[in-house]
């Protein structure tokens, strides 16, 4: 089931497929349109078709959630170390004065509002609701948003643990479009941020400019490199990122035919007895792959090439070499799944080679840089040619005379 192949023969697992948005994009675009014009009215019209609303309020109330004293204290540790990272990523003011006369520095401002999109289809996911909202909550956003098409019992009480007074029950095109543009019911965000199904990425990007956006998210991946590990652990992380949907990608660099063989006996093994075997399976099949490589440096560069979402190395001495990944994974104690839900760093991570244009989400996704900067008069002098030759060589007059004027006696 799970094919093993020399490097020279697997073009198809180490070179990124073309995202297939533009069908999407013909259903999406009348959508947006529709919210941008008519509003609550059109948001209404969708949820009913695509979500089956049956009611006249998109707002859920977390009021009644409950959970299971276990699942409380999951959420607690997940959110608990969470935060702890968001607030490490978080960049701080800072100020430098230069005997030059110039003062610079940066202040840091939290965006005003923003909305999180958590599916509920195959899968509820209330661990994303822990990801993008608790980096937003240290931030200082104070405006917070939360769209989720059926919002799972599991949903609804994390909403509750996290204080959260704004959920709506919508999904797909039509809730990036009500939190872009704003309605009389949703508010209108600054940023966007969340996994989805293709509509929900198609509309994105769409709309990415009229509102900030994390990125656009295709199916999920994993690249593990290995030379030495134990193949059940190795199969366990393969089939954890199979069976989240039937396009996702678990992708083994070995230099090793034996821990090959190996670990395709387990992934065989392991998926007979396993709950999500149909969608493992099918991920298994068709997006898969042991990849044999010349060597380890072979193997680095081939994942370098793919930019993974999730990269998984056995050896440690590697890691000076990796260049392009979403979130790296290290030794045999550091699976994938512990950084989907509660080891600390965060699980929406860049896909489909977005990894070689930046990295996970973060706290710093929902803060504003600003650069700050005041001149002494000696140092508004000294660079003054400077500026006034530049200015001047742009053909910019009134630049280089708005110098000149502060210097005039």
């Amino acid at each position: 089931m799970l094919r093993i192949l020399p490097l020279d023969d697997a073009r198809k697992f180490v070179t990124r497929k073309a995202v297939r948005l533009a069908e999407a994009e013909q259903i999406v675009a009348p959508i947006l349109e529709a919210v941008r014009k008519r509003g609550d009215e059109a948001v209404f019209e969708y949820a009913r078709k695509f979500d089956g609303l049956t009611d006249h309020d998109l707002s859920v109330s977390t009021r009644d959630a409950h959970a299971s004293d276990e699942f409380l204290s999951a959420l607690q540790t997940a959110a608990k170390n969470i935060r702890e990272y968001a607030k490490k990523q978080l960049p701080q003011e800072s100020w430098t004065k230069f005997p030059d006369g110039r003062r610079l520095g940066q202040i840091v401002r939290p965006l005003e509002s923003m909305g999180a999109y958590i599916p509920a289809g195959r899968y509820p996911l209330p661990s994303t609701l822990l990801m993008t909202v608790i980096p937003a909550q240290v931030a200082g956003v104070q405006t917070i948003c939360v769209a989720s098409p059926h919002p799972s019992p599991e949903i609804l009480a994390t909403c509750r643990f996290l204080n959260i007074p704004r959920l709506f029950r919508i999904g797909g095109a039509q809730a990036i479009a009500a939190l872009a543009f704003g309605t009389a019911t949703v508010p209108k965000v600054d940023r966007i941020v969340g996994p989805g199904n293709i509509y929900v990425a198609v509309a994105k990007k769409l709309l990415a400019g009229e509102v900030g956006i994390d990125f656009v998210a295709g199916p999920t991946e994993i690249v593990i490199i290995a030379d030495r590990a134990d193949p059940r652990h190795i199969a366990a992380d393969m089939l954890a990122q199979a069976e989240h949907d039937v396009e996702a990608s678990a992708i083994l660099l070995t230099t090793s035919k034996t821990l090959a063989e190996q670990v395709a006996a387990e992934v065989a093994r392991q998926i007979a007895g396993l709950p999500t075997a149909p969608v493992a399976c099918e991920a298994i099949r068709n997006h898969s792959a042991i990849i044999l490589c010349p060597s380890l440096d072979a193997a680095v560069e081939a994942s370098n090439r793919l930019a993974p979402e999730h990269l998984s190395i056995y050896d440690r001495s590697l890691l000076p070499r990796i260049q392009h990944a979403g979130s790296i994974f290290i030794g045999p104690n550091s699976p994938e799944a512990a950084g989907d839900y509660a080891s600390g760093p965060n699980h929406v991570l860049p896909t489909s080679g977005a990894a070689r244009m930046r990295g996970g989400l973060s706290a710093a996704d929902f803060v504003k840089i600003i650069s700050v900067q005041e001149l002494t008069p000696s140092g508004l002098a000294r660079l003054a040619p400077a500026v006034t030759t530049l200015a001047r060589a742009e053909g910019l007059e009134a630049h280089a005379r708005s110098v000149e004027v502060r210097l005039a006696k």
